[in-house]
């Protein structure tokens, strides 16, 4: 059996769940892109690959992880369904497992993996954990919006949610992904169940100015608030490129330099002093 799921915090909440039931086992694979934001044109092909990684370049240069794009630090997802493709092709009784939770983030990276995997309908399973509810670690009721806030003696009962994509979905769900790609804009939002919006790049800036005040604040710090108290929000390199953004179009003040989260302060734009004139009363 092999599962994929979205981020690594995810594989990690999954394979404590292994410790409970050996028979939930497998290899788990980490799709790494955040397909929420970023370019999606012609996605599959050469060009495409390279012109979504040379975007990334962009986002996180200068910050912490400048470079991860290339230095091999960060798993290439191309290679890695190549390689899972491969496995399938393989073992015709190898099955796979996709998991996802109600998350912009996981139902972009699901789209952009299953319309890679038509070939092997009827062996590639949703586990979509969609408005269901589940048992915290205090005893309580909640929603997960990500898999890995799911105890891993609940992935036992999240296992009962596997089911087969349906050949219909095969259809339907790439040609969705297909238009989301045509239209090429910059961040995507979850409507609702598998239903997502696009927005400019730009999206997250009159949320993100609503923490910017008159005082120096540094970045790490504005992005923290930002993360807590937000209704929509994203992961913090893309904030913290916003953030430079704004700076280079004049809409902040800065101090120190603009690169790493904890380098520089901003504070909103000083508004310029207002210019007195002098009048002449004329008797």
């Amino acid at each position: 059996m092999i599962h994929i799921v979205f981020q690594p915090k995810d594989a990690e909440a999954l394979k404590a769940s292994f410790l409970l039931d050996v028979g939930l086992e497998g290899d788990v694979l980490v799709i790494a892109d955040d397909f929420a934001v970023g370019p999606l044109s012609d996605l599959y092909t050469p060009e495409g690959i390279e012109a979504r990684k040379s975007w990334w370049r962009g986002v996180l240069a200068g910050g912490d992880i400048d470079g991860s794009v290339d230095d091999g630090s960060v798993a290439d997802d191309n290679n890695t369904v190549a390689a899972l493709k491969q496995r399938l092709q393989n073992d015709p009784a190898e099955i796979c497992w996709i998991w996802a939770a109600q998350n912009k983030h996981d139902v972009s990276g699901y789209y952009w993996l299953m319309s890679q995997l038509k070939e092997f309908q009827g062996r590639i399973f949703i586990l979509y954990l969609n408005n269901l509810p589940f048992i915290s670690e205090k005893g309580n009721i909640f929603y997960p919006t990500w898999l890995f806030e799911i105890p891993a003696r609940e992935f036992l009962k999240a296992r009962k949610l596997a089911r087969s994509i349906t050949l219909s979905e095969f259809e339907i769900d790439p040609d969705e992904w297909t238009r989301l790609c045509q239209e090429d804009k910059g961040v995507r939002i979850l409507e609702g169940g598998k239903k997502l919006s696009q927005h400019s790049y730009d999206y997250y800036d009159e949320e993100l100015k609503k923490f910017i005040t008159g005082d120096w604040i540094k970045v790490n710090k504005l992005i923290h608030q930002f993360l807590n108290k937000a209704k929509q929000t994203t992961g913090d390199a893309y904030m913290l490129w916003r953030i430079k953004q704004l700076a280079a179009a004049g809409e902040l003040d800065t101090q120190g330099e603009l690169k790493g989260m904890k380098d520089f302060e901003i504070k909103g734009k000083a508004s310029a002093p207002a210019e007195t004139t002098a009048t002449t009363t004329t008797i």
